[in-house]
């Protein structure tokens, strides 16, 4: 019992080699694939991480199923990932190679069909993500934008965008001030 779930049946090295490898490959892949696939998964970009991460399973581990093996690979993918982290918080050239850019999707209250289809999404996707930001459609939006992360963003035009406490304050100012000279 003890041999099954110490013994690797490969050595460290192969296993932190295949780990990194994986790593690596996997970011790659996903970078190449675009921001969609990063936060605004559909049920079938679901269906595909939850496959994908038991594709490349073997490769990580290899021959070995023991829980020293599978415990050092978890450590090396963290440690991998905590370093990568750290590289690309000091490195903003470092970022942008590894996380991509922002790609304008609309600008002045039209859409860009080409940067659409770029980054892989449907228009509906689009103005569901404007609704959540409160706007009623794409004429009221000055630029929408995908970031590296696969979140949209929208900026209203300066008409359309919802009034803040202080705008409701200054407001109130004025009308004090007015009424105070009759």
């Amino acid at each position: 019992m003890w041999n099954d779930l110490l013994d690797m049946g490969v050595t460290a090295p192969d296993k932190i080699l295949r780990t990194v490898a994986v790593y690596l490959g996997l970011a790659l892949l996903l970078r190449l694939v675009g921001k969609r696939d990063l936060a605004q998964l559909n049920t079938l970009d679901l269906v595909v991480m939850l496959l994908l991460s038991n594709v490349v399973q073997n490769a990580v581990i290899g021959p070995d199923n023991s829980l020293v093996g599978g415990l050092l690979g978890a450590v090396v993918l963290l440690g991998m990932n905590a370093v990568v982290d750290r590289l690309v918080l000091r490195s903003d050239r470092l970022a942008r190679l590894l996380e991509g850019s922002p790609a304008v999707l609309a600008r002045n209250g039209a859409w860009d069909d080409a940067a659409l289809r770029k980054v892989g999404l449907r228009r509906a996707d689009a103005d569901a993500a404007l609704r959540r930001q409160n706007a009623n459609g794409i004429d009221e939006v000055e630029t929408l934008s995908v970031e590296p992360g696969g979140t949209i963003v929208a900026t209203l035009k300066p008409g359309e965008q919802s009034a803040t406490v202080d705008d409701v304050a200054r407001l109130e100012a004025k009308l004090d001030a007015l009424l105070a000279r009759y």
